[in-house]
């Protein structure tokens, strides 16, 4: 790492003790600060992350948050899902304290390059086939960030002729004052995340800022068929390189292997990662089949145009369950291909009477309570050939604690089901 003593003796507030609030405060402790952590929830993960800190004298307070506790700060460190209306980011800009997100903090001693992804969707396959590459090359490559490693808890592993991939959220990028990834992707821009931003405007704004450091030295990689992506460019920097027109790929492919020419990666080595890629948990991924009927989870697709892409690949009628927390999506979106492919919706979570609404007249709909309760309907729903969809286009806040815990608990009541038919997983 760079910068080792940066942070000695510096009194930090980490805001946030899940995942990366909690790789966070570990390296600031570390690297010698004097670390404190907020979090206004008080679970099973937060509980158990405090107990671990408090065994390196690191004080956690959950469940609230205290102006004693929180102020008097060098630093204040922020995780992802932390707004800026939070209340230690607000005593924080009140006493001037400087606020930066848990990837401003790991790019300060962060040693190497970093290639960093961000986009609406389809952002984990492009930073995971980004590493693939990278390996198939002979390169270290170390993948992490949104994609479920935080960057902090992987950039203490990192040496100066590594190679950092790392998937980054538009909340990481809402605090960072100085991170500067030699490459910045951006895969697409759609409607997403507007419940925490204004609209549009604001949610680009947020994106634009992985470009907010890069010189003429660094490259921006945008898709090429993205309007919004297309009027941005003339505004950057940095180089610019578009994908999406290869024929041979598609466009997660296409913006890999324009990412990979940028670097000396051969095509050849592009070609053997993409034979390797065997897909991501929760994106596409087949469970079981249960009396002729196919079960997919997509928990991951918290897009309108992520459900498209899915619905679009399955060549066979399929029953969708979905729902969640709202993020202001457009669900409407998905009507042209669900029209005459999705029998049925089966609608959970927060949001169902929304997407009700916004599937009228066009996709039949139903409601559950649960998701266990979903998949048993979608299976009464469904007949052999077809396929049951779970590809919620919205958060999994309201039910559960993220889209991955969303998607074991779909496996789990899938391969309940199974073994009520006699199936073996």
């Amino acid at each position: 790492m760079k910068n080792i003593g940066l942070f000695k003796d510096k009194r930090i507030l980490v805001v946030g003790l899940a995942r990366s609030g909690f790789a966070c405060a570990r390296l600031l402790a570390d690297l010698g600060a004097r670390v404190s952590v907020t979090d206004n929830q008080e679970n099973r993960t937060t509980l158990a992350n405090a107990e671990a800190l408090a065994e390196q004298g690191i004080q956690s307070q959950l469940g609230l948050h205290t102006r004693t506790f929180c102020c008097d700060k060098n630093l204040v460190v922020v995780s992802p899902g932390v707004p800026d209306t939070a209340l230690p980011v607000v005593w924080a800009r009140e006493e001037q304290t400087p606020v930066v997100s848990e990837i401003e903090a790991g790019w300060l001693v962060c040693p190497c390059p970093v290639i960093a992804v961000t986009g609406s969707s389809g952002k984990t396959t492009v930073t995971t086939l980004i590493g693939m590459a990278l390996a198939e090359a002979g390169r270290r490559a170390i993948v992490c960030g949104n994609i479920g490693t935080p960057f902090t808890q992987e950039v203490t592993k990192a040496g100066e002729t590594d190679v950092i991939a790392l998937e980054v959220s538009s909340f990481q990028l809402e605090h960072i004052e100085t991170f500067r990834p030699h490459i910045a992707v951006i895969t697409n821009i759609s409607r997403n995340h507007l419940d925490r931003y204004a609209g549009m405007n604001e949610y680009i704004a947020a994106k634009k800022r992985i470009f907010l450091n890069q010189d003429a030295s660094d490259f921006a990689v945008l898709n090429g068929s993205d309007a919004e992506l297309e009027r941005l460019a003339g505004a950057l920097r940095p180089a610019i390189r578009y994908f999406g027109t290869d024929k041979d790929f598609n466009p997660n492919q296409s913006c890999v292997a324009a990412v990979c020419e940028i670097m000396g990666i051969t095509r050849e080595c592009c070609l053997r990662a993409f034979s390797k890629f065997k897909g991501l948990e929760h994106r596409m991924e087949e469970v079981v089949e249960v009396a002729g009927v196919r079960f997919i989870n997509d928990s991951k697709a918290t897009t309108a145009e992520s459900c498209l892409w899915a619905l679009e690949s399955i060549k066979a009628p399929v029953v969708l369950i979905c729902g969640g927390r709202d993020k202001g999506v457009d669900y409407t979106r998905i009507l042209d291909a669900a029209r005459y492919k999705v029998k049925e919706a089966v609608l959970i979570g927060e949001a169902r009477q929304k997407i009700a609404l916004a599937f009228a007249g066009t996709i039949p709909v139903s409601e559950c309570e649960t998701l266990s309760e979903a998949v048993e309907a979608a299976f009464g729903k469904a007949s052999a050939g077809d396929f049951v969809l779970l590809s919620p286009m919205c958060s999994s806040f309201d039910m559960f604690q993220d889209y991955e815990e969303r998607g074991r608990a779909f496996k789990d009541a899938v391969k309940r089901l199974a073994a009520a038919h006699k199936v073996k997983p």
